[in-house]
């Protein structure tokens, strides 16, 4: 039997029901493995790819090991007041979940066929600061590609590299139309950091539970497997077995004519145009003239928007066309601040950097604007 407070184990047990997909062949995976190790409670949910297993204080707890549907026991706790005080009971097939006069009787399948993931030896253990984490996240993963043919693209490539004798942690990834790097100086910890893509999903959820956690979060890399370890919450995942390409080659280095502009205005520009695109192309003509860009989309259904953004350029003038979702996808990750364009000609690539802070940087691909 458990007693444990109610908004306790709706914040445990919402966690943990995360990663649980919602069909499954082998009925297990449906559900939470719950159970009470030395006095605490540890609740476990996978998808045989991602573990994620969550620690919560209880009021009281005796021997139960067990296992039931995530979906049913997170609706459950997630209509029950905050101040309810929940009793577990085990009773042969079944769990009892009461709180005040509330009393459910949930169905159990047998915690022995509950997989975990095992972990093996980690090659590289390091933390990072919340903060930072969440932060190198939301500038990467715009560009994590959904393509299953190149599934090597489908998640966050994490490695060490080292810049005129500085070693840092990057991650970048990439979806072929555009490119997103991020670089924060190496943890102590990461000198043995191997390349690792860590998949979408758990990206996604590591970001979900770090968006109100203000302490470290521990990081550790096998050659197969990566671990987070926020707060009380552990999330261990397999990697994607696969190379990440070596992106640096589709980052140009002749780029020779450079543009700062405000992102917010830019980003409100491309939004405004786009209400007369259609969704097919969702393309965007960018002429850069001297001090000047011109927005310009047409569409034979609807007509055309233009508008102009100041900004100081002082090149020879030349358009390129973008896919204005990847463009504002980039110009969401520069909030109230300034961005550096850095451009050739209409056919190649174009970085977009942070004149402030050299550890972020984006290419985006160039596409064909009817004209």
């Amino acid at each position: 039997m458990i007693e444990i407070e109610a908004k306790v184990l709706k914040a445990a047990v919402q966690e943990v029901a995360g990663v649980v997909e919602s069909r499954n062949t082998i009925p297990v995976l449906s559900n939470i493995l719950i159970q009470v190790e030395g006095g605490r409670l540890f609740l476990h949910g996978t998808d045989l790819d991602i573990l994620v297993s969550r620690q919560a204080d209880v009021v009281s707890a005796k021997k139960l090991r067990t296992t039931v549907s995530a979906k049913v026991l997170s609706g459950i706790v997630g209509k029950l007041p905050a101040e309810a005080v929940v009793t577990l009971t085990l009773s042969k097939n079944h769990l009892e979940v009461v709180a005040g006069r509330a009393r459910f009787t949930l169905e159990t399948l047998s915690a022995d066929d509950f997989p975990m993931i095992a972990t093996g030896d980690w090659l590289a253990q390091f933390e990072a600061p919340a903060f930072n984490l969440s932060t190198m996240i939301d500038r990467v993963r715009l560009a994590i590609s959904t393509e299953e043919t190149r599934y090597y693209l489908n998640g966050v490539f994490f490695h060490r590299v080292e810049v005129e004798g500085e070693p840092l942690l990057r991650c970048a990834t990439t979806d072929g139309h555009r490119l997103a790097r991020f670089s924060l100086p190496l943890p102590d910890g990461a000198e043995d950091l191997p390349n690792a893509i860590v998949p979408r999903k758990c990206i996604e959820l590591v970001r979900r539970m770090t968006d109100k956690f203000e302490g470290p979060v521990s990081l550790a890399f096998s050659d197969t497997k990566v671990r987070f370890e926020i707060g009380q919450t552990v999330i261990v995942s397999k990697l994607i077995d696969g190379t990440f390409p070596d992106y640096s080659r589709v980052i140009p280095t002749g780029n020779d004519k450079r543009l700062a502009i405000a992102a917010d205005s830019l980003a409100e520009a491309v939004a405004r145009t786009q209400v007369v695109s259609t969704e097919k192309t969702r393309a965007v003509a960018v002429a850069f003239g001297r001090d000047l860009v011109t927005l310009t989309v047409r569409s034979a259904e609807n007509g055309t928007a233009v508008e102009e953004v100041p900004c100081d350029y002082g090149a020879e003038a030349l358009t390129i066309g973008f896919n204005a979702k990847y463009l504002l996808d980039i110009l969401a990750c520069f909030p109230g601040g300034d961005i550096e364009v850095e451009l050739a000609d209409p056919a190649a690539p174009t970085l977009v950097r942070d004149p402030k802070n050299d550890r972020l940087l984006y290419v985006i691909m160039p596409m064909r604007v009817a004209g």
